[in-house]
């Protein structure tokens, strides 16, 4: 299991359809973390898990800013229960680790993250937060599906960073869906879709740019 310190620990939810295997990364030296953060796994057909290693360090980029992160596989990867859904049951579990965390953890701000489907899954949440008048305080978008899965708006202080030279989802696509919603694209030079020798950017560009509403 891919944890980050002697503070995390592997849990289990009950999601719709089955159970949830899930992992929590605390702060270092017991420290009180200042925020909750979510972060979502790449597709699960194609390998993705709460281990992808892009995954891996967006929960290490909010643990070193000091915030409690939560991770679970999506349903059919792992010990999770279920089958893939396109996104739909999907959003609907991160909305039930949604739930279980600030019931943990509350009145703490929640940030919402995602890499390559996790970026469907996390904006379509929001979109759902939304509706339900208690918004996430933040999106860090990785790797944006835009043109592969229907991406919804997000908010104009989302990061949204992704690779220049990557071709599982082009730049081009990524801009002609964040053009009308007025955001920047954070491109990394040479970065492939799985940021091939570049995570590094993705933790100092997040660090950098990060700020409490």
């Amino acid at each position: 299991m891919n944890v980050l310190n002697k503070h995390s620990r592997q849990f289990t939810l009950d999601g719709n359809a089955g159970k949830m295997e899930c992992l929590l990364d605390a702060p270092d030296d017991d420290a009180v973390p200042i925020g909750i953060a979510l972060v979502a796994h790449p597709h699960p057909l194609y390998g993705g898990t709460m281990e992808n290693k892009v995954a891996h360090a967006l929960a290490r980029t909010f643990v070193g800013l000091g915030y409690v992160v939560a991770r679970f596989n999506f349903r059919g990867v792992g010990a999770s229960e279920g089958v893939y859904d396109e996104g739909i049951g999907e959003t609907d579990d991160m909305l039930i680790m949604y739930d279980y965390m600030v019931s943990e953890f509350p009145h703490l701000p929640v940030a919402l993250a995602g890499f390559s489907f996790g970026t469907f899954v996390q904006a379509r949440l929001q979109q759902r937060l939304e509706s339900e008048g208690r918004p996430a305080e933040r999106l860090v978008l990785v790797g944006t599906a835009a043109g592969k899965w229907p991406m919804p708006p997000v908010p104009a202080d989302t990061i949204l960073i992704h690779g220049e030279v990557d071709d599982t989802i082009t730049l081009t696509q990524v801009f002609d869906w964040a053009r009308p919603l007025d955001i920047p694209v954070i491109v990394v030079p040479g970065a492939d879709h799985f940021f091939h020798r570049k995570l590094g950017h993705i933790k100092n560009f997040v660090t950098q740019l990060w700020r409490r509403n």
